[in-house]
């Protein structure tokens, strides 16, 4: 693949596209800032394409994931595509690197931070070599593949969880009210002193498991399936991290603020015309998306694995897609002001 320096540098569309994220979301907040009269309807125009290009330019790193697959990878090419992945998880690791800066009292741009770590990135991917060839790992050695079937059984578990917390914030269309109050009876469950250590434990153990398995698979040939399917492992990996950051130690921990509705839509300001808060936006949407697309794509295995045919599997897959998309849309509207 990369046997010329425009195709090295094509390699580095996903990192321009995460370099570009945050000043996409400064250009949606600049187009949406008070300003005297009503918004004009070219400033609202250009927040919308702002807010999209924000959300859609991880989406570079799935593409480009795919395009980079090859069956023996050189140095150079193991490492683009790896970093293609990474691209991907640019909310979650935005936002880390907005809280961890201000856990960590480092009066420093997040922005110049962001920007510099990336191209930390593409000077390590431009340094590997088009022509040496890491060890082709063999198939998925029975220890991996046991370390997939654990991964499963465990998503199964933390998969209850996620179907309350998911229930909760949609409930959030019809109003604070509502969500807090049925937060409030789920708290009894899994706030107590037994089941949240035992969930924040699941949770980082599919995060470790995960990341492996990720890291394994990112070597090998893969179709757009299993593609896909790493890719929103990475997020998931990521957003798991950043949320548990910024829920236990930066809001219970460090500043004793209650993770409730108004902590999750950004009150009293709001997600949309708060300048640090609007980062929240593209990091909550696709962590909804990917937790059901990668559900989905772990059912499309199980299905396949058991002898469902190929066709129904992959309608079944892109139903769950589907049903992602449409899941994140109604939470961040709820988030973001809207009620029925």
């Amino acid at each position: 693949m990369a046997n010329t320096a425009a195709e090295k540098l094509r390699s580095m569309i996903p990192a321009a596209a995460a370099i570009a994220y945050p000043f996409l979301l400064d250009g949606f907040h600049l187009a949406v800032s008070p300003a005297d009269g009503p918004m004009s309807f070219g400033r609202l125009v250009l927040a919308a394409l702002c807010l999209l290009a924000a959300t859609a330019a991880p989406l570079l790193g799935l593409a480009c994931a795919w395009w980079m697959t090859t069956a023996a990878p050189s140095s150079f090419e193991l490492r683009a595509r790896r970093l293609a992945y990474i691209c991907i998880a640019a909310p979650p690791l935005f936002l880390l690197a907005g809280v961890g800066l201000g856990l960590l009292h480092i009066h420093v741009s997040d922005e110049l931070v962001w920007v510099a770590g990336w191209l930390a990135a593409c000077l390590y991917v431009l340094l590997g070599s088009e022509h040496e060839r890491p060890a082709k790992p063999a198939a998925i050695a029975p220890s991996i593949a046991r370390w997939r079937v654990t991964h499963g059984v465990a998503a199964a578990v933390i998969l209850l969880y996620i179907a309350f917390h998911l229930t909760n914030h949609l409930l959030g269309l019809l109003g604070p009210e509502v969500h807090a109050a049925v937060m409030k009876m789920g708290r009894v469950v899994y706030r107590s002193s037994v089941v949240e250590p035992i969930l924040v434990a699941l949770m980082l153990f599919q995060v470790a498991v995960g990341v492996r398995l990720a890291w394994r698979w990112s070597a090998l040939p893969a179709d757009p399936y299993r593609v896909f399917q790493i890719a929103s492992g990475v997020y998931l990996a990521a957003f798991i991290i950043t949320h548990l950051n910024s829920a236990f130690v930066s809001a219970r921990a460090v500043h004793h603020i209650d993770t409730n509705w108004a902590w999750a839509s950004g009150a009293p300001t709001g997600l949309i015309h708060d300048a640090w808060s609007i980062r929240l936006v593209p990091h909550y949407a696709l962590g909804v998306f990917f937790v059901l697309a990668h559900l989905a794509s772990g059912l499309r295995g199980i299905l396949i694995a058991h002898g469902a045919a190929t066709t129904v599997a992959n309608r079944i897959w892109a139903a769950g897609l589907a049903a992602g998309g449409l899941v994140a849309i109604a939470i961040m509207s709820g988030l973001c002001g809207v009620r029925i």
